[in-house]
């Protein structure tokens, strides 16, 4: 990250054709505010090649973004090889939209080497249909496809063996586990799981409650510490695993619950940090404030830091990288510099910062959109320089 910093101090001379750093000497003292610093990418909903995330990683560098959330499979598709249960991969859109074990192992050494971890995430018990088209027994039924089947061991055999066949892939110390958006009609309607509810005297809220809390004892066996989407905590808060990691998305007011009750948070706030809200302005990204509400230092260091989603349901290689960038350079500032509260006008300061650095993205082959559009990934109104859009 340092030499990033570095790179912005030098600029290319056209009338003596050489680099200067001008205002030479420097010195510069600089650390990163959160230690956790993330983009989610979304290839389920559209698949996006090797080549497409490894541009993305390593624009991810250039703004010091150190985590890339892999959201890799969903309902939609499933395109990872998982050698044990080696038909899951038939949830993939097509037999040319896959990831192998080796492009795996392929983007997370990419990463690696530019300062970035990788966050897998398999996403359980809901966001799971396509798992069922290499192993129809995944479903509650055929015709009620999620979430997956709570009664089952099989089920928690699948899990298993995709954790375990990924731990070496993935290095890094979190694992996300989903447990966002379950809707437990399936279960509470299918014959055979509401026998089983029966027969362990437990509703479909318990019944969630167990499969995520197994699922995260099978993450912990294996060396990881969960990250769960923030409804798992609204709902059974007392029950989680201790090393949790709750991940807010819903809206405010989230991480300051979390952290009181001794949790660590990554904040995500859907209105502010979705970057398929195309709707959302540069400037409400950047004044987003993880430790919004939180007083107590010993709870603030429990916000382990933030992440911007790139959700994929209207994003492919086409336009992916212009609706990431240059909003995610907003966010990646707030969580690398200390926040400003003295200036009423931080925007006014941030805004040609923002726009110089989306410049540099361009400049390095990076399709970043013009900052000031009123709606993400928009094309420029008309000729103009970079500099003045």
């Amino acid at each position: 990250m340092v030499h990033q910093t570095f790179s912005q101090l030098c600029s290319f001379d056209y009338t003596t054709k050489k680099v200067k750093i001008y205002k030479a000497p420097w010195s510069i003292q600089d650390k990163p505010r959160f230690a956790y610093r993330g983009l989610l990418l979304d290839t389920s909903r559209h698949y996006l090649p090797i080549i497409v995330i490894k541009q993305i990683i390593e624009s991810m560098s250039y703004a010091k973004l150190n985590v890339l959330h892999w959201h890799i499979i969903d309902e939609e598709s499933f395109p990872l090889e998982v050698p044990t249960y080696p038909d899951l991969w038939k949830g993939s859109y097509t037999r040319w939209e896959r990831y192998t074990v080796e492009d795996a192992y392929e983007i997370v050494n990419f990463a690696k080497m530019r300062g970035i971890n990788v966050m897998a995430e398999v996403d359980v018990p809901g966001h799971a249909e396509s798992w069922g088209a290499g192993y129809p027994d995944l479903w509650p039924s055929p015709s009620c496809r999620e979430p997956l089947d709570v009664s089952k061991n099989f089920t928690f055999d699948v899990i298993s063996g995709i954790l375990t066949d990924i731990r070496t892939i993935f290095p890094f110390e979190l694992f996300h586990l989903g447990g966002d958006e379950v809707n437990t009609d399936c279960w509470r309607s299918t014959p055979h799981i509401k026998e089983w509810l029966q027969n362990h005297n437990m509703t479909a809220r318990d019944a969630y409650q167990y499969f995520v809390l197994k699922a995260q004892e099978i993450a912990v066996s294996k060396n990881w510490s969960p990250v769960n989407w923030e409804e798992t905590f609204n709902t059974f808060p007392s029950k989680l695993h201790p090393k949790t990691i709750v991940h807010n998305w819903l809206g405010p007011g989230v991480c300051p619950k979390v952290v009181a009750k001794g949790f660590r948070c990554i904040y995500s706030n859907q209105g502010v940090w979705y970057l398929d809200h195309l709707d959302v302005p540069w400037d409400e990204v950047y004044t987003a404030e993880p430790l919004e509400g939180i007083q107590k230092a010993s709870e603030q260091e429990l916000v382990i830091g933030g992440e911007v989603c790139m959700w994929a349901e209207t994003v492919d290689t086409s336009d992916v990288q212009q609706t990431i960038w240059p909003r995610a350079a907003a966010a990646a500032e707030r969580l690398w510099s200390q926040r400003d509260s003295s200036s009423k006008n931080v925007t006014i300061t941030a805004l040609p910062r923002l726009q110089n650095f989306r410049c540099l993205l361009n400049k390095r082959g990076v399709p970043a959109a013009p900052v000031k559009n009123f709606y993400a990934r928009r094309a420029p109104v008309g000729p103009g320089s970079c500099y003045e859009q």
